[in-house]
């Protein structure tokens, strides 16, 4: 077991694993291409590893170069991949064989085809170490690879948790207890709060409101508190990316928790993808969005009478409220479907004592 920064990680692959691999690949390139000689197009940082035993281990003619891209900063994949090393400029009429460390989403990946499209190369091919079939999305083939593993995050041979790990010889994966992450929907008057509280106390884990956490950054004068601030007095809203960087600041805070509830976000397709992209980039993931379903006719009766307590304007009028939920309706829509379609919705009845709906949702989140 090792340690890098805050995580544990297991042995996965050995060394000797890892060159047999390298090995495989490079026997199979070379039945394709030992006639010719190929430009190898390593992909940096995480495959200088790769590339340099894959061309002990190749014993033909071949010329070699590297292409630098990012999607991360710090620990958050922004989803935009970014080129920072632009590919070589002698691949007209050659064939042109790219060397990844691992595929995985295959963002990278359409990206690499965008960067050779134009290069008139006479043929384009895509080989890489480490392939998660299970998660690729990908719509170019990947015509090579050396082992096909699990959707678990590794680090080592070239890989990296915040750039801590690449140096190691063997890989290692997150040693990780199952964390459960939800997203928690509902109109106002749903009781979201309420059992997010009751919620978090039973399954021990931490309830992310973004409401709050906009609150806190901005009251303390946060670096990220005061960028927000910048926008919302100019009236823009606040980027996705910022409020990204927030919810990451709130999860490595509680780093014991045994699951987050996201409350408040996402709002939108793209929020939700930038939330998974983050949660990938932990080891984590959503294992299930649930929403808390009542009539509007019951909720703008709860909304009154809670007007009547607490004095809030926005709870006192049936119209606005009745406009709020046509809004929350229209916002929430998409997000419904982006989770169903990773068959990650569930619907609870609302309608009920606290201590029955709370039961409700322990039902879905056991059988998680």
């Amino acid at each position: 077991m090792i340690k890098l920064h805050d995580k544990y990680f297991k042995p996965f692959l050995s060394e000797d694993q890892i060159h047999a691999a390298v090995k495989k690949l490079a026997d199979a390139i070379a039945r394709d291409y030992k006639d010719e000689v190929p430009i190898f197009v390593g992909v940096l940082n995480g495959a200088f590893m790769f590339v340099s035993d894959f061309l002990k281990a190749y014993d033909y003619p071949c010329e070699v170069s590297f292409v630098k891209l990012s999607s991360y900063r710090g620990l958050t994949s922004t989803g935009i991949v970014e080129t920072l090393l632009d590919v070589p400029d002698n691949i007209e009429g050659r064939s042109v064989i790219i060397l990844e460390d691992i595929i995985d989403t295959g963002r990278t990946v359409k990206e690499l085809v965008h960067l050779f499209s134009n290069t008139h190369a006479k043929e384009f091919k895509i080989a890489s170490l480490f392939y998660k079939s299970s998660v690729y999305k990908g719509e170019y083939p990947v015509d090579y690879f050396g082992i096909e593993i699990p959707d678990k995050f590794i680090v080592g041979y070239g890989l990296d948790y915040n750039e801590l790990g690449r140096n190691l010889r063997a890989v290692y994966q997150l040693n990780q207890k199952p964390m459960i992450n939800l997203v928690l929907f509902g109109k106002p008057g749903a009781g979201k709060g309420t059992q997010a509280q009751f919620l978090k106390d039973r399954y021990n884990l931490k309830h992310i409101s973004t409401g709050d956490v906009f609150r806190y950054n901005i009251k303390n004068g946060t670096m990220l508190g005061k960028k927000a601030q910048e926008y919302m007095d100019h009236g823009d809203l606040v980027p996705d990316e910022l409020t990204i960087k927030m919810l990451q600041d709130e999860v490595e805070k509680n780093p014991e928790a045994g699951g987050f509830i996201f409350d408040g976000f996402p709002r939108t397709t793209a929020q939700a993808e930038a939330l998974d992209n983050f949660l990938e980039s932990k080891g984590m993931e959503i294992n299930a969005t649930i929403a808390l379903e009542a009539s509007d006719d019951v909720l703008v009766e709860r909304l009154l009478e809670r007007g009547k307590q607490s004095g809030r304007p926005d709870d006192q009028n049936g119209d606005k409220i009745r406009n709020r939920f046509e809004e929350y309706n229209q916002k929430t829509a998409p997000l419904r479907r982006y989770y169903t379609k990773q068959e990650k919705f569930h619907s609870v009845d609302g309608i009920g004592s606290i201590e029955e709906i709370t039961e409700r949702l322990g039902l879905v989140i056991d059988t998680l």
